[in-house]
C-alpha cells in the first residue's frame, strides 16, 4: 500500500549549507525538558513568598559566554522576564555535554528530549541550585545581566548592585567569592554613581586582549581599562558615548539623546573580536562598530548598522533602509515594517571575526552577517527565530506568544560562539538554545505528512442550461485588476458541454500555465476543476469566477467565491508517518519490507533525530526519507528535525535542523501519484451487504426501541440504568437470533452494523429500519432503507469496480494522533506494529465528506500488523450520484486532510447532482 505514496517536489532550491539558514530550527537546547516548555521548579505552598531554583531548569536568563570548553549563563535579566534567580551557572566541560554536530546523539533511557542538554557543575550568587537570595556581599549577586570569560578569569555585571564582579580563576565550588569589585570602593557597597569608577546600572561586560570593556548602561557610556582591574574600585582609562570621565547620567537629560557617532542611549553590551568594537546602543536602536579599539574619551564611531547613518535612531527604520513594497494610494512609496537591515532596540553584538551576529532584542530575532560589515546600513544574510526578513514576534502554529518554538526566540538578550555552536540566551522562553550549521539543507516545511504531503486549495466550475451558439463564457481567475487573468470561450454550433469544459482547461494550461491554478477536466459532471498551484493555505486566497454573456442560456456555477480546503501539512500528528524532502540526504536508496515488526532507527547509513529522538525509518533516498514522528513528542507543539548520514568512506553528513509544528492531529489520507485532487487509494468494505441503524437521544426508561429486518421486528424496553451503548449491545444480541442478518456495534458512535450472513450478491435489497414511540426519547434510524453493496473485502475501488452509494468502503491514513482507550494507547510503541487491541479509536472524533455530502464514520484506529497506519471506515451517503472523480475528506477538529477522488458509480439513473 504504501507504493502509492506520491513524489511531491518542494519548490525551494536546495544548496549544501555554507551558513546559518533564515528560519531554521536550534539544534540543541539547555535549560527546559523540551522545545515549547517553559516550566519553573514548584513553589512549596506554605512559603509563598520564597522563590526556589532548579539545577537543570533556568529562570529567564540574560547573559551567555562561552570560552575554554565552558559555558556560563547568568540567570536573571532586567528585561522582566521571570523568574530572576540571582545566579551565574557554569557548565564545565562543554564538549562533553554539548554532542558536537555530526555526532550522534546519546539516547538516555528515560529522557523524552535528547537534544535537551547540559547540567550546571558551579553556581555563584547562591550557596546551592535551589535558592535564589539577593545579596550585597563578596559572594552575592541583585539581578545580575551579563558574563565574560577569556577561559582564565570570569567577568559579571551585578547590575542593581551597580558593580562589575572580578574572579581571577573559575570557580570550581559553589559560591565562591569574587576577587575584585569595580565600580565600588569593596564589596559591601552599592550607590550607583558617574565618575572614574563608578557605574549605573552596568548590563554588559567583556574581556578583550588584556582590556576589560563595560557597557555602564544608565550612564550612557561604554568604559574600557586598559588592563583587567586587580584592586577594587579601580578607575577605568576610557569612557565612550560620553567626554569624559566624569559625564554620563543626569536626571533631568533627556534618556534618548540625539544619536551621534559619538554618544550612546542605554548601551547594553561592548563586545571585541580582538580588532574591532561592537556596543549595542539600545535606545538608538543601532549597533555601533569602531574598526580599531578607541584609545581616547568620547572617540566616534565609524559606522552604525540598523541605521543609515550614524545620526539617525528610529528603531526599524524602514524607509531608510528597506526596499519599496509597492505604493500608498496618494503614489507614495510604502515600506514593511522591518527588514533584513533593521534593529529595534537590539541587545548584543558579537563577532567570532568572520561573521557577526546581533541579537535584535524588538524584532524577537537574530540577525547573521557572514562577513564583517564596514559601512551603515547593511542588510543581514540570513535570520535566525523568524522565518523572513518582515516577520516578527512570536506567532507559533496556535499564533500565540505564550508558546515556544524549535525556530523562535522571544526577545534575545545575549549571545556566545563556540566550536561552532551558537549559543542564544532566550529569557522568555527560560531557556538558551544552541544553534549549528549543518552541511545540506532541509526546506522550510520540509517535514510533511507522508500521505497528504501537501494539501492543495481546489474549486470547480459546473456547467449546465442549455448549449446555444455564440453564447460566451468568462473564466476569471486570481485578484482583480492586473493580476488576474480573463479566459474565454464563444460556443460553437452544436458543441457539447464537455467540450466547453475542454477548451476552457486547454486555455488555463496553455504555455507555462495559468500562475495562480492547473486546470482538469470532470467530463461526467461537466465540471472544471481548479487546483491551486501554491500548496496549504495560501491558496484558499485565490479567487475565481465565472460569467455569461447577456441573454446566454449556458448555466455556470462555481464551487465559492475562492478556491477551498488548501491544509497546512507539515503541521503533524505524534505518530505520524513523515516524508522528509531535501538533496543528498545519502548515497543509496533503501527500504525497510512491509513484513519488519520493529522499523529500524538507521537505514543504509541515515539517522533522523526529532527533538534528539531516533526516528523509525522507513524507506531513505537522496531526496526523500520516510519516518515516523514518535508519540512521546505529544508534549510539544513544536519540535527540530535533523538528518545525519554516513557516507561511503565513512564521512558523516548533517542537515541544518528544521522546525516541525506538531498539532494533536492532523490527517492525510494515501492517494496515487498526480496533481491534487488525486486517485485515493479507497477499498470495497465488505464481501456482504452491510446497513446501520443509529442508536441516539436519551435513555427513558420505559421506551421502545425496534429495528425491523424485512417483517421481522426486534424490540427492547429500555431500563432504568441504560446508556444508548447499553440499548445497543441488548439490541445486537436479539438481531443475532435473525435468519439473514447479524449485528455488532460500529467503532464510532452508538450504531449498530448490520451485514448480511451470505456473501455477495444475495443479501442486497434486504429491508431494514428503526422506529420508537413517536413520545420516547430514545431515537432509532436506519441510515439505508436496504442492506446494499456487497462486494470484495479489501478490492480497490476502481473505475471497473466502482463504489455504491450507501456502501462502505475504507481508506488508510497517518496523522490521526493518539487513540483510546488507555488500554489500546499502552500498547502503542514508536516504530513497532500495532498488535492490538483491534478496537482502538482515535481522541479526535473523525467526520468526513463524500460527494460534498457527509460519509458515516464507522471506525477510525490505527490498523493492527501496521506502524503509524489506520484505518478509516466510511459509510457512503445513498443519494450520491455517479462521478468517477468523487471527492473525499476526513477532518479532525479544524484540521482537513488532502482531497482524494474515486470512482463512484448510482445505478439509478434518477440521481443527479
Amino acid at each position: 500500500m504504501m507504493k502509492y505514496c506520491a513524489l511531491f517536489l518542494l519548490t525551494a532550491s536546495f544548496a549544501f549549507a555554507a551558513d546559518f539558514n533564515t528560519g531554521q530550527a536550534a539544534r540543541l537546547l539547555i535549560g527546559q525538558p523540551n522545545f515549547t516548555a517553559q516550566a519553573i521548579p514548584d513553589q512549596d505552598a506554605t512559603k509563598p513568598n520564597v522563590l526556589f531554583a532548579s539545577k537543570t531548569l533556568l529562570g529567564a536568563p540574560g547573559g551567555v559566554a562561552a570560552a575554554n570548553n565552558m559555558l556560563f549563563v547568568v540567570d536573571s535579566n532586567r528585561m522582566g522576564a521571570s523568574p530572576v534567580n540571582n545566579r551565574i551557572l557554569i557548565y564545565r566541560n562543554l564538549s562533553q555535554q554539548i554532542p558536537a554536530i555530526q555526532t550522534e546523539l546519546p539516547q538516555r533511557d528515560g529522557v523524552r528530549c535528547p537534544a535537551c542538554v547540559g547540567a550546571p557543575d558551579v553556581v555563584l550568587g547562591q550557596k546551592d541550585f535551589t535558592t535564589t537570595d539577593i545579596a550585597l556581599n563578596q559572594s552575592g549577586l541583585r539581578e545580575p545581566t551579563a558574563v565574560a570569560s577569556d577561559g582564565q578569569r570570569l567577568v559579571v555585571a551585578d547590575t542593581n548592585n551597580n558593580r562589575v564582579l572580578i574572579w581571577n580563576s573559575i570557580p570550581l565550588t559553589n559560591g565562591t567569592p569574587a576577587d575584585v569589585v569595580v565600580g565600588q570602593p569593596d564589596f559591601t557597597k552599592g550607590a550607583a554613581a558617574t565618575t572614574a569608577s563608578g557605574l549605573r546600572g552596568p548590563q554588559g561586560v567583556w574581556i578583550s586582549g588584556g582590556k576589560l570593556f563595560v557597557a555602564d548602561t544608565q550612564n550612557h557610556r561604554v568604559l574600557i581599562w586598559n588592563s583587567i582591574p586587580t584592586s577594587n574600585g579601580a578607575p577605568a582609562n576610557i569612557a565612550l558615548g560620553q567626554p569624559d570621565l566624569n559625564s554620563g547620567f543626569t536626571p533631568s537629560a533627556d534618556i534618548l539623546l540625539t544619536p551621534r557617532a559619538n554618544n550612546m542611549s542605554n548601551p547594553v553590551s561592548a563586545t571585541s573580536d580582538g580588532v574591532r568594537l561592537y556596543v549595542a546602543d539600545l535606545g538608538h536602536s543601532r549597533v555601533l562598530v569602531w574598526n580599531s579599539i578607541p584609545a581616547s574619551n568620547g572617540a566616534p564611531a565609524d559606522f552604525a548598522i540598523g541605521q543609515a547613518n550614524l545620526t539617525s535612531y528610529l528603531a526599524n527604520n524602514s524607509p531608510d533602509l528597506c526596499e519599496s513594497n509597492g505604493t500608498d494610494a496618494d503614489g507614495k512609496a510604502t515600506y514593511p515594517a522591518r527588514c533584513a537591515a533593521t534593529l529595534e532596540f537590539p541587545r548584543f553584538a558579537l563577532s567570532d571575526g568572520q561573521r557577526l551576529f546581533i541579537a535584535d532584542g524588538g524584532n524577537d530575532r537574530i540577525l547573521v552577517y557572514n562577513t564583517i560589515p564596514f559601512t551603515s546600513g547593511k542588510a543581514a544574510d540570513s535570520i535566525l527565530g523568524q522565518l523572513d526578513p518582515q516577520a516578527s514576534g512570536v506567532t507559533e502554529a496556535f499564533g500565540t506568544e505564550s508558546v515556544a518554538a524549535s525556530d523562535q526566540v522571544r526577545t534575545p538578550s545575549s549571545l556566545a560562539y563556540d566550536s561552532g555552536n551558537l549559543y542564544v540566551g532566550d529569557p522568555y522562553n527560560r531557556r538558551v538554545v544552541i544553534y549549528s550549521v549543518g552541511d545540506q539543507n532541509l526546506p522550510p516545511k520540509g517535514v510533511r505528512n507522508a500521505a497528504s504531503q501537501a494539501v492543495y486549495a481546489v474549486g470547480t466550475v459546473t456547467f449546465s442550461g442549455t448549449i446555444k451558439a455564440d453564447d460566451e463564457v468568462t473564466l476569471h481567475i486570481g485578484p482583480d485588476g492586473e493580476f488576474g487573468k480573463d479566459y474565454k470561450h464563444k460556443i460553437v454550433t452544436d458543441e457539447t458541454f464537455s467540450n466547453v469544459v475542454k477548451v476552457l482547461v486547454d486555455a488555463v494550461n496553455a504555455g507555462s500555465g495559468d500562475p495562480y491554478v492547473f486546470a482538469s477536466p470532470n467530463p461526467t459532471l461537466s465540471q472544471l476543476v481548479l487546483t491551486a498551484r501554491t500548496p496549504d493555505e495560501e491558496g484558499n486566497s485565490i479567487a475565481y469566477s465565472v460569467t455569461t454573456s447577456a441573454s446566454a442560456v449556458i448555466l455556470a456555477t462555481t464551487g465559492g467565491a475562492t478556491l477551498a480546503g488548501g491544509q497546512n501539512a507539515a503541521k503533524i500528528g505524534p505518530g505520524a508517518l513523515v516524508t522528509l524532502y531535501g538533496e543528498d540526504f545519502c548515497d543509496t536508496t533503501a527500504t525497510v519490507p512491509a513484513e519488519v515488526t520493529v522499523l529500524p532507527r538507521e537505514l543504509a547509513g541515515v539517522r533522523v533525530y526529532f527533538d534528539g529522538i531516533e526516528a523509525p525509518l522507513r524507506m531513505v533516498s537522496p531526496k526523500q526519507i520516510t519516518a515516523q514522528v514518535p508519540f512521546e513528542v505529544s508534549d510539544s507543539t513544536s519540535i527540530n528535525a535533523f538528518v545525519r548520514s554516513r557516507r561511503a568512506g565513512g564521512r558523516i553528513t548533517e542537515s541544518t535542523p528544521i522546525a516541525v509544528p506538531i498539532v494533536l492531529q492532523n490527517p492525510g489520507i494515501y492517494a496515487e501519484d498526480g496533481k491534487d485532487p488525486r486517485p485515493g487509494v479507497v477499498y470495497h468494505a465488505s464481501s456482504r451487504a452491510t446497513g446501520t441503524i443509529s442508536v441516539d437521544g436519551t435513555a427513558a426508561a420505559g421506551d421502545i426501541a425496534t429495528v425491523k429486518i424485512e417483517d421481522r421486528s426486534y424490540s427492547y424496553t429500555v431500563k432504568d440504568g441504560d446508556t444508548l451503548a447499553s440499548i445497543r449491545d441488548a439490541l445486537i444480541v436479539l438481531i443475532n437470533d435473525d435468519p439473514k442478518v447479524e449485528a455488532y456495534g460500529a467503532g464510532v458512535f452508538t450504531r449498530i452494523r448490520l451485514r448480511a450472513r451470505v456473501p455477495g450478491p444475495e443479501g442486497n435489497g434486504i429491508e431494514i429500519g428503526g422506529s420508537a414511540p413517536e413520545a420516547a426519547q430514545v431515537i432509532i434510524t436506519a441510515t439505508n432503507s436496504v442492506l446494499c453493496c456487497a462486494n470484495v473485502e479489501g478490492a480497490r475501488v476502481t473505475a471497473e469496480n466502482p463504489a455504491l452509494p450507501g456502501e462502505t468502503v475504507f481508506v488508510y491514513a497517518t496523522g490521526l494522533g493518539l487513540v483510546k482507550p488507555a488500554e489500546a494507547q499502552a500498547t502503542v510503541i514508536t516504530g513497532e506494529q500495532y498488535t492490538g487491541p483491534y478496537y482502538n479509536e482515535v481522541n479526535e472524533f473523525v467526520s468526513s465528506l463524500a460527494g460534498g455530502k457527509t460519509a458515516n464514520v464507522l471506525y477510525a484506529g490505527l490498523k493492527t500488523g501496521t506502524v503509524g497506519l489506520y484505518q478509516v471506515d466510511l459509510e457512503l451517503n445513498s443519494d450520491l450520484p455517479t462521478n468517477p472523480l468523487t471527492q473525499l475528506t476526513i477532518a479532525q477538529d479544524v484540521y482537513v486532510s488532502n482531497i482524494i477522488t474515486f470512482p463512484l458509480v448510482n445505478p439509478n439513473p434518477a440521481v443527479v447532482e
